[in-house]
């Protein structure tokens, strides 16, 4: 799929920057959309310059695809216009300093706001892996993401003490990712003195009803519980062995019903059940859960090691989600951490991001979350034509696909345009 001209390009345009983009990328960011993000953070250009912000834009979106640096980077992306020839005007490669100062122009907000713009759930009903039942499949986990050792990056976001054995500056990230196309919908970025629990409050707005909402036990907590338990979505979440949880009843299909409480009421003459304030379970000191636990068993003969899982959910009747299917459901979470495998080591290779000061730094990383993000919803879209799991598809392979595109020559739309003199 070559880089075209769409009709939200200006017209009678002959600048080469005007037809600068990141091949099918531009299916999910548009260079309209670009525009009004720009337009919406106040980065608007005020005059004429050889990097415009919506270049600066798809440039960031290009470093996620590309460990090059940025004058090889640049080079990529007008590599194919320039062998067509379609401007008129001289341009010269930007030097390593003009990029860098571009970026800092920009700033980290076009690039949050873009990501927040796209990044929506991508399955469609019958996309393998996605759903359960009426139930939107979605994942919550933390991933530590390594920075360039600068004093700058040290003192915004910290560095593992004690010698670990990537003794870098890191970033910790909650997201929230689709587990059926490995789409990351919402992520909040922290330092590695914020946990994961504190981060992932500030994922509740992107939260909806219509979501199954899978955490490993690192989540769980009664407070956390309450505040995701708000946002109406249904909730699926492990829970550590050590808690005690009574059984109320015991259901029939192995499950039981039990109640998690707020410590700090236990010992208080004031009980308020969830019942008693349905429309704000902030209110509330004891909440109604269902617990699924079950063994997972060593594969081989030899591997004798099991391990026991107890899960939480806010599904109470098992006719809407039988035990069976909530512990397939759980396993799904996993999902996610393929989600974070492939920004990790195939856009990052394993080596951190490369910005060494924190504005960059989030620019940078929002900007990966967007490639990703597209990646991820060309390879659901492709799935879905040949109704095929989206995981049977090779991410490395469409990264390779990705690539060329971006640096192939250019087919433009038939629609004349005619050079400025």
């Amino acid at each position: 799929m070559p880089i075209s001209v769409s009709d939200t390009d200006p017209p009678n345009s002959g600048k080469l920057t005007d037809h600068v983009s990141v091949g099918v990328l531009t299916r999910i960011v548009s260079r309209s959309v670009v525009d009004e993000v720009l337009a919406e953070t106040g980065r608007v250009q005020k005059r004429t310059r050889s990097l415009p912000a919506h270049v600066v834009v798809y440039f960031v979106l290009a470093l996620a695809l590309f460990a090059d640096g940025y004058e090889e980077v640049i080079r990529k992306l007008v590599h194919g216009l320039r062998f067509v020839r379609v401007w008129s005007r001289e341009w010269v490669v930007p030097s390593t300093g003009a990029l860098s100062q571009a970026r800092q122009r920009l700033g980290p907000q076009p690039l949050q706001a873009l990501f927040d713009r796209v990044a929506v759930p991508l399955a469609r009903p019958g996309t393998p892996g996605a759903w359960l039942r009426s139930w939107r499949l979605m994942a919550i986990d933390g991933v530590m993401i390594d920075l360039p050792d600068t004093e700058a990056n040290l003192g915004a976001y910290g560095k593992p003490e004690g010698g670990t054995r990537r003794p870098f500056p890191q970033l910790r990230v909650v997201g929230l990712s689709e587990c059926g196309s490995h789409a990351l919908v919402a992520a909040a970025p922290g330092t590695i003195y914020q946990g994961e629990r504190e981060l992932a409050r500030q994922l509740r707005d992107r939260i909806s009803p219509d979501m199954l909402i899978i955490a490993d036990r690192g989540f769980h907590s009664y407070e956390l519980w309450r505040e995701f338990l708000a946002t109406g979505a249904a909730l699926l979440w492990r829970a550590w062995s050590t808690i005690t949880l009574e059984p109320i009843s015991v259901l029939d299909d192995g499950s039981y019903l039990a109640e998690i409480s707020n410590k700090s009421s236990r010992s208080s003459a004031t009980r308020i059940p969830l019942s008693s304030v349905p429309a704000n379970p902030h209110l509330a000191t004891h909440i109604p859960v269902r617990i699924v636990e079950y063994q997972i068993h060593g594969h081989t003969a030899t591997d004798r090691a099991s391990e026991t899982f107890r899960l939480i959910t806010s599904i109470l009747d098992p006719d809407q989600a039988s035990a069976v299917e909530l512990a397939t459901a759980y396993h799904q979470r996993w999902e996610i951490e393929t989600a974070f495998r492939e920004i990790e080591i195939n856009l990052l290779g394993g080596r951190g991001l490369r910005s060494k000061t924190p504005d960059l730094v989030e620019q940078e990383l929002w900007g990966i979350f967007t490639a990703h993000y597209a990646l991820r919803a060309f390879m659901t879209e492709a799935a879905d034509t040949v109704d095929l799991d989206p995981d049977r598809l090779s991410f490395t392979r469409t990264l390779n696909i990705i690539r060329r595109q971006v640096t192939d020559p250019p087919g433009f739309s038939p629609r004349h345009t005619t050079p400025e003199p």
